[in-house]
């Protein structure tokens, strides 16, 4: 496991900051400080303090996990919204505009906003270095902290203890299905990685706990910690039956447990989802059946499944980006009578290509890889395709990521289904292509 690299503070002579353009702005922050992920709290905390920065709402839910985050981030807002709360969420990455990132009271913060917050932020870090993910975490926290919230519902952007968003101590956290990711900067195993994620817990506060097999050393730490830990499957819990789906909630301190059924199946996955149940209700907010129903018929998040229909074909466009939601997202397509897909795919060099290709071998009839030019980070697609036939599949290259979605398009008969996955530059950048 990697500790956090040194500080590589940026000089004078990096440029003046732009006036308001958010464009411009986003690509003066990543040629300030080109290092993409660079751990470490100090540096955040050191100008959060010059901007005499305030809590970003009374009370803070931080959401920390490897896959299912944003699908919590985003129930969780749903839910107290329609409870009359006034809310701000902040997720990452974004799928087609930056704005997605920072929303409040369910609204996407405006250009002349984010221009202001990023003008001051800039000001006030002086030497001090600052990498893309930090300065949006700080640009969220003060235009939240301006907002007057209720809460803050803020997701993680990666691991957990060292992540800016653990700048904030958070009142309850939430730590969603835990897979190996990240392993360069979080460690090889389940156990590890567990660690860092649970970094986000402090002292005796709540812990929402959404993997159904947690390590034990997540459950260690806690106890540790002496947190009010609540477990799906031992505290809270869901059932499937028919199309529906029954809850228990474990109730606030004190409080009696709560039981929920008949409620539609929403298309987000269900641990994230009956997490967020579970926050809102120690939060105080009364969940009755009418209450709950037509939010779990509505819930939907861009990139999670999201089914279109494009010249006659079926397409699903899912932002799985590594095994475990590459499993994932297989057991969707299969729980949907779904049996062979064409396989839109392009993944970032860091990730187990190998592992996901391997979950998505029961329904991929044919892969096809295109490049990401605008990634530097991406795989190229030839390599992939070695992968691909590694695993004993068949798969071809037709060109950039555009030509490889038209060409399954091409492929694949009318009614037939053509899937989309591998990354979240992947699943915008289709998006992009059909104008949808």
């Amino acid at each position: 496991m990697s500790t956090p690299p040194s500080d590589s503070p940026l000089s004078p002579a990096d440029g003046e900051p732009p006036g308001p353009d958010l464009q411009a702005w986003l690509a003066h922050l990543e040629k300030n400080h080109p290092v993409e992920i660079e751990l470490g709290l100090d540096r955040i905390a050191e100008v959060a303090r010059r901007m005499a920065l305030r809590p970003p709402a009374g009370k803070v839910v931080t959401v920390a996990g490897t896959n299912g985050k944003g699908s919590c981030v985003r129930t969780l807002e749903q839910l107290l919204l329609a409870a009359g709360l006034r809310v701000g969420a902040y997720s990452s990455p974004h799928l087609i505009r930056y704005n997605e990132r920072i929303r409040i009271q369910g609204v996407e913060v405006d250009d002349a906003a984010l221009c202001r917050a990023f003008a001051l932020i800039d000001s006030a870090r002086g030497e001090v270095s600052l990498t893309y993910f930090e300065v949006g975490t700080l640009a969220a926290l003060l235009l939240m902290a301006e907002a007057d919230l209720d809460v803050a519902v803020l997701e993680v952007g990666l691991g957990g203890r060292f992540d800016a968003v653990n700048l904030v101590a958070a009142d309850i956290a939430v730590i969603t299905a835990i897979d190996i990711d990240h392993s360069h900067w979080l460690g090889t195993t389940r156990e590890q990685i567990a660690l860092e994620k649970a970094g986000i817990a402090r002292p005796g506060a709540e812990v929402v706990v959404a993997d159904e097999n947690p390590p034990q050393t997540l459950v260690d730490h806690l106890d540790r910690l002496g947190c009010q830990a609540r477990y799906l499957g031992r505290d809270f819990s869901y059932h499937r039956e028919q199309g529906a789906m029954s809850v228990v909630l474990g109730g606030a301190r004190g409080d009696a447990a709560l039981a929920l059924a008949g409620l539609p199946l929403p298309a987000l996955p269900l641990p994230s989802v009956v997490a967020a149940f579970q926050v809102a209700a120690l939060l105080g907010v009364a969940l009755e059946p009418a209450f709950i129903a037509p939010l779990c018929a509505a819930l939907a998040l861009p990139g999670r499944f999201q089914r279109v229909d494009y010249l006659g074909r079926r397409v699903i466009l899912d932002v799985a980006h590594n095994p475990a939601a590459a499993d994932y997202l297989c057991a969707r397509l299969r729980a949907a009578g779904e049996k062979r897909a064409a396989v839109v795919a392009a993944i970032m060099a860091d990730k187990d290509a190998e592992g996901f290709v391997t979950a998505l071998q029961p329904v991929a009839s044919h892969w096809y890889l295109g490049e990401l030019a605008t990634a530097p980070r991406a795989l190229p697609a030839e390599r992939l395709a070695a992968v691909v036939y590694t695993c004993g599949q068949r798969g071809s290259c037709p060109g950039d990521i555009g030509e490889a979605f038209a060409a399954a398009v091409g492929a694949t008969p009318p009614g037939g289904l053509v899937v989309v996955c591998g990354s979240f530059l992947t699943v915008a950048a289709i998006i992009e292509f059909m104008g949808v």
